[in-house]
């Protein structure tokens, strides 16, 4: 879903605070499942409410809460698909992450659908990725005791997101396709290129009391075409372009080294 912006989070090892801690249960095909199957996900809002809840606007304005008796029916009325929210789990349960049911025999193609690839199109190389992490989602929708899709954060440039509309005048550039856990102020420096953010991989940097290191770019899925409301709506050209011209990666993934509160306003600095 669509999240809210703050103006200050707490991170910890399993990422910022408050995110990510319910998810959708595909009951037609198994499996926590996002908006990469289930698109009006990306349609729906959710706010964290102070007792650990989520309030959820649906597409149609219908407000609900995790909490509701209704909360159910609400939501998969609103996505014509029956799911169920779940609250997240301890990695000790690790049968509630388990990967659901494909939707097609052929593995490839299922990549293929995932990343929104067409057919001349490369899927990312997911060998560059830590092995450990590969197997572990070879059977998990995500990394048991978590609900993010393989790293707890992942941080963008507003330079990128400049970029992109520069370069898409005719498309909904909107940073809410992209989901960055934070967004950066990184003005390119020393030949860096438009994304500056991708030059941070392999480096560690402290940005308020906390400490992370980015790990690895951002291969961008099909999640970036789909549509938000009515100023923000499909659009494969997004992804088109991230593919062509970006070598398919926009943001990068972090680990937390050490936890702590981040602020709208504070500095990164590589240590």
């Amino acid at each position: 879903m669509i999240g809210e912006q703050i103006d200050s989070i707490d991170v910890t090892g399993n990422g910022v605070a408050g995110d990510r801690i319910w998810a959708t249960r595909d009951l037609e095909r198994g499996g926590i499942r996002g908006a990469k199957k289930i698109p009006l996900l990306m349609q729906c809002e959710s706010r964290l409410l102070d007792d650990g809840h989520v309030e959820i606007t649906t597409p149609t304005g219908e407000v609900t809460t995790s909490s509701a008796a209704e909360a159910n029916s609400v939501l998969s009325d609103a996505l014509g698909h029956s799911v169920e929210l779940e609250a997240l789990r301890p990695a000790s349960d690790s049968e509630h992450f388990r990967r659901g049911a494909p939707d097609l025999d052929d593995p490839v193609q299922e990549l293929r659908n995932l990343f929104g690839r067409v057919d001349d199109e490369p899927i990312p190389n997911l060998g560059a990725f830590p092995r450990d992490l590969m197997v572990t989602l070879a059977e998990y929708e995500s990394p048991p005791g978590s609900y993010y899709d393989m790293f707890p954060l992942m941080l963008m440039s507003e330079q990128s997101i400049s970029h992109l509309k520069d370069a898409l005048p005719d498309s909904a550039v909107d940073v809410r396709r992209f989901r960055p856990s934070i967004v950066i102020d990184a003005p390119p420096a020393n030949g860096d290129t438009a994304l500056p953010e991708l030059s941070w991989v392999g480096r560690t940097a402290t940005v308020g009391s906390a400490t992370i290191d980015f790990v690895i770019a951002c291969p961008r899925c099909v999640m970036v075409t789909r549509a938000i409301d009515d100023s923000v709506g499909d659009d494969r050209e997004v992804l088109r372009y991230v593919v062509r011209e970006l070598n398919q990666d926009v943001g990068v993934y972090a680990n937390i080294i050490e936890p702590g509160t981040i602020s709208e306003g504070d500095e990164l600095t590589f240590i």
